[in-house]
């Protein structure tokens, strides 16, 4: 009653104008957040309007074949998108499965008081500026540093573990080239600063008693983390993740540039693949045709998978909110 007294009070000492000056606020925002929506709607009907002579060619065997043929057909082309579909899930869930781990570890060590503030702040600003560097920079570290570090890996996992599928080394294909497993390392170092600070804003802005009230019943500093910290803050930490698996899902240059650019798929981290976006540029440049629309098909394809991954990660949201 106290509270709804004193906003009564508040809105009755405001002026017209400041009250016409919230009310055009409101509506401006309202504008923007609508004009977001338009544009989104916009891009997906403009893709799909070019994709259309693809849609019609293929249908949905195009989401199943793993031809990609320009050529074939006297010229008119042949194209399946399912290498690429699962390059694109394989890159991107393989870079979370690195760089969730890794983030998280990183927001609770910087954010729950293991370092002073004079150590956390700065080490805080050098995990965020990694998102400041250019993908084609990660691309170009990746093949003069990552490539060559790797070489004696996967050759001795080859040599050794090669009988696991995952880290046989196929015919023709050496330790240390381009391949799946550098393009996952580079796509979770580029999405681990994403992940890192929104975990970090979300653990920082739980309220004190949340600790205080585990702490007081006797909880250890890492129950108070693990059992109510880190449930508390899940909406949040999930919402980073997705950010992350969306930037994964879309990067280009740098995947373009490690994963190798093969349209076929082998049950190994070690072999040369292909994703969609790595797909769309290097060929939309001389693309022309019912290729530029089957490209154009891949791109709603990369929509609608990044579409279902935003409704799963709701639903894994509000079932844990549902249970805490």
């Amino acid at each position: 009653m106290v509270a709804q007294s004193k906003v009564k009070e508040d809105s009755r000492s405001r002026t017209n104008t400041e009250r016409k000056f919230d009310d055009g606020f409101i509506t401006v925002t309202k504008v923007f957040a609508w004009g977001i929506a338009a544009i989104l709607i916009l891009i997906a009907l403009t893709v799909a309007w070019q994709a259309i002579p693809a849609i019609n060619e293929f249908g949905f065997t195009f989401l199943f074949k793993s031809v990609w043929n320009p050529v074939a057909n006297d010229g008119k082309g042949d194209y399946g998108a399912w290498p690429m579909i699962v390059g694109t899930l394989i890159s991107s869930f393989l870079a979370l499965f690195i760089a969730v781990p890794l983030g998280l570890g990183t927001a609770i060590f910087l954010s729950e008081g293991f370092l002073p503030p004079k150590i956390s702040t700065p080490l805080t600003f050098m995990v965020e500026l990694l998102a400041a560097i250019p993908s084609v920079v990660y691309g170009l570290w990746g093949i003069y540093v990552l490539l060559p570090l790797l070489k004696p890996i996967e050759a001795f996992l080859g040599n050794y573990l090669g009988w696991i599928f995952i880290f046989s080394l196929p015919k023709g294909v050496s330790a240390g080239g381009p391949g799946m497993f550098p393009a996952a390392i580079v796509l979770s170092i580029m999405i681990l600063p994403i992940i890192t600070a929104i975990s970090r804003d979300s653990l920082a802005s739980l309220p004190p008693d949340l600790r205080q009230a585990s702490v007081g019943i006797g909880a250890t500093r890492w129950a108070t983390i693990i059992r109510v910290l880190i449930p508390a803050a899940f909406s949040g930490i999930v919402g980073g993740i997705m950010l992350g698996l969306g930037r994964a899902m879309g990067e280009t240059m740098a995947v373009t540039m490690l994963i190798g650019n093969a349209n076929s798929i082998k049950p190994t981290l070690f072999a040369p693949s292909n994703t969609i976006a790595s797909l769309m540029a290097n060929q939309f440049a001389e693309a022309s045709g019912l290729q530029l629309s089957a490209l154009m098909y891949t791109g709603i394809i990369l929509f609608v998978l990044t579409l279902l991954v935003n409704i799963l990660a709701n639903w894994i949201v509000n079932r844990i909110k549902a249970k805490y």
